[in-house]
């Protein structure tokens, strides 16, 4: 049950830390209890949380901005209430009037804490900014964009044959390019006759061809020949990242490419918490709307500065996104996708206007969503589908896009099964007691001697290893700030290896594994990564909780892709793709050591980078692709892990590293792994004897 919020401290209650305000940090999700007045900026330094902050806390430089965020929040087991902080304050408003503040923002050096509160990090206040590697992926793809530029040279007006400059053009189109039924709106026409006059009747205008047998739309006019191009966007919208390509519709060149946090985020990591926080808060998925649709809005922005373009001229846009945030993003209340059926409002694709979404682009623009699969299979994974095209392969693929909730695809050129899993946030790092997003000074891969049991690692930002020269100074500037996802998996895997871990996910006691690195942790023990003691910086470790979330998280994603192959009849598959950002960066072995894809040969098992966003730019490209994966999705059978029995017995299975019941023949022809135990009678973490609860979806 949510905590009520803490509304008066006496005198008796105000030294005991239990009664104090719970504050909690995201997207990070570190936590704890601050005495009432305690100031946000000052929470987060004393919780390691990664907020900025030069001006020594006066409020000069605003670099503490912070988004506290009011309602329910079940997730985090805390009610926020409007009064949770401090009243904004003179040097807020002083800092606001003079360099602006987006509404709903405080400075974390000004406001206090009064209760209970859930509070965003955005990307911008963060020291360390995550590292989104959702990059563009090269592809040869067939160029037919929905958005052309053609030069036309119309008739000039004549008393003698009456009829309007409009009316002219499109007759122009129609003779000169065989466009047929050619519209546009009112501001084009305003712009109409002082272009036609300027460019002594010739112009260049950009057409959108239309979707769905709509008419093709004026969407710009320019005097003369125009030289220049227009620009389309393809995003993929996850629930951790979104992520925007940047192309030249004449070439189809990816001109700029970058990504923003999703800050939804604060209103919760998986995508039951999201629904969960607009069903239990009045307008919660509007606020939730509104979120994405702003930061979206703050990407185009920031991705147009990197081009040098103007944003008027980012005429088409392709959407990818689990289905969560497609009805998010779309405004539509998420609610039914919280509880069986699992009811999408719509599964078919859309074709809208860029300002029914409130995105600033081209006035006109227009914005196509690929279609759903089923009520947890979404545009994104129909996205993969057209990137990586099981449906044409001649071999049994195994498509697995990894990220907080994994869309999986199984399928030949006889079918194709789709399903999605719930592997949570852990992957990305949360949940995880050092964890933190892909930045600069995250651990990134991780190599354990089975020997010594000695460890050895590399951060993002530097390509050197912590046992060669020059890393201590190679890593000054960001330090060594925790590990990410892909980092967690290869420490685990390694520890595994080196028989610091057993099959259950136990971490051996020092005497047991024959290393002083294996420190005491509470009931169980831990396994001391990095100590940084002795500089000042974060000590890191691999906890047992650790091992549990990612057990959790690996054990949903086989389950999802095992249930697949049971679904086709088989017990292997030719060959596994990763895909998605994160994905992109496993490493093959070391997932088939924890378990987390079939049993394969390691040379089968290859990386599709962001293979959702190489579907939506195959989308923004080529207008027929959307036919295609149109007509595509029809044909794929969903499969619903939600109400299937063997999925809960694979997971459970699952739960081993690497897994109880599955042999892994071709794995242990390549490594062998120690037979441990170091279960001692005691369970380590109160769970029953190593059986799992299944995990909600999300």
């Amino acid at each position: 049950m949510p905590n009520d919020p803490v509304t008066e401290i006496t005198s008796e209650t105000a030294t005991d830390p239990a009664t104090h305000p719970l504050v909690v940090f995201t997207p990070s999700g570190k936590r704890g209890r601050f005495p009432v007045g305690t100031p946000v900026l000052t929470a987060a330094r004393q919780l390691g949380v990664d907020l900025d902050s030069v001006c020594g806390g006066r409020g000069i430089c605003s670099k503490c901005q912070i988004t506290p965020s009011y309602g329910e929040f079940s997730k985090h087991g805390v009610t926020v209430d409007q009064d949770a902080l401090t009243e904004w304050n003179k040097v807020e408003q002083r800092y606001k009037d003079k360099r602006g503040l987006i509404d709903g923002r405080r400075l974390g050096c000004q406001a206090q804490v009064r209760g209970d509160v859930v509070i965003d990090v955005p990307p911008e206040s963060q020291v360390h900014r995550q590292v989104v590697r959702k990059r563009a992926e090269v592809r040869d793809i067939t160029m037919n964009p929905s958005a052309r530029l053609y030069y036309v040279e119309v008739e000039e007006p004549d008393m003698h044959k009456p009829s309007g400059d409009l009316e002219r053009l499109v007759t122009a189109l129609e003779e000169q390019w065989q466009l047929s039924n050619v519209a546009t709106d009112l501001r084009i026409l305003q712009q109409l006759q002082p272009a036609l006059r300027k460019g002594k009747w010739a112009v260049t205008v950009a057409v959108h061809q239309g979707h769905d047998d709509n008419h093709p739309q004026i969407m710009q006019i320019w005097p003369g020949y125009y030289d220049g191009t227009v620009y389309g966007l393809a995003v993929d919208l996850g629930s951790t990242t979104i992520a925007a390509h940047l192309c030249d519709l004449k070439t189809g060149e990816v001109v700029a490419s970058s990504g923003i946090m999703n800050p939804q985020i604060r209103f919760g990591e998986d995508l039951m918490s999201r629904v969960s926080y607009a069903m239990m808060n009045t307008g919660g998925d509007q606020e939730m709307t509104r979120a994405v649709r702003e930061g979206m809005n703050a990407l185009f922005a920031q991705i147009a500065d990197q081009a040098e373009i103007d944003r008027a001229l980012i005429v088409d846009a392709v959407f990818v996104c689990n289905p969560v945030m497609h009805h998010l993003f779309l405004g539509i209340d998420p609610f039914e996708l919280g509880q069986a059926p699992f009811a999408l409002a719509t599964s078919g694709s859309m074709s809208l206007r860029a300002t029914e979404l409130d995105l600033d682009i081209h006035p006109a623009a227009r914005v196509y969503l690929l279609p759903c699969i089923a009520g947890h299979v979404g545009a994104d994974a129909a996205a993969v589908a057209l990137s990586e095209a099981p449906d044409k392969s001649d071999d049994l693929m195994l498509v697995v896009d990894v990220g907080t909730n994994a869309e999986i695809l199984l399928g030949n050129k006889e079918k194709v099964l789709a399903c999605s899993s719930p592997t949570g946030p852990a992957f990305e790092g949360a949940q995880i007691s050092s964890g933190q997003r892909a930045a600069p000074g995250a651990i990134e891969r991780v190599e354990i001697d089975p020997v010594t049991k000695e460890p050895r690692f590399r951060i993002i930002g530097s390509d050197l290893w912590s046992n060669e020269d020059g890393f201590a100074a190679a890593v000054a500037t960001t330090g060594i700030t925790g590990i990410c996802g892909s980092g967690i998996i290869e420490a685990i895997a390694e520890m595994r290896l080196a028989g610091l871990l057993d099959a259950s996910g136990l971490i051996g006691s020092a005497e047991q594994t024959g290393t002083p690195r294996c420190i005491q942790d509470g009931r169980t023990n831990a396994y001391l990564l990095w100590d940084a003691s002795a500089d000042g910086g974060p000590t890191i470790t691999v906890t047992n909780p650790d091992i549990r979330a990612i057990q959790m998280a690996k054990a949903a994603l086989y389950s999802g892709a095992r249930l697949l192959m049971d679904k086709f009849g088989i017990d292997e598959v030719d060959r596994v793709i990763l895909a998605g950002a994160f994905g992109a960066h496993i490493s093959a072995k070391h997932a088939m050591v924890l378990g987390m894809i079939p049993d394969c040969p390691l040379d089968k098992v290859t990386s599709a980078g962001n293979a959702a966003g190489t579907g939506a730019r195959i989308a923004l490209l080529n207008t027929e692709a959307r036919a295609e994966i149109e007509a595509t999705v029809q044909q794929i059978d969903k499969i619903e892990t939600a109400v299937e029995p063997r999925f809960q017995e694979h997971f459970v299975n699952a739960s081993a590293i690497p897994n109880s019941a599955e042999p892994f023949p071709i794995l242990n022809s390549i490594v062998a792994l120690p037979d441990v135990n170091f279960n001692s009678g005691g369970n380590d973490s109160g769970e029953d004897g190593g059986r799992r609860r299944r995990r909600r979806r999300g």
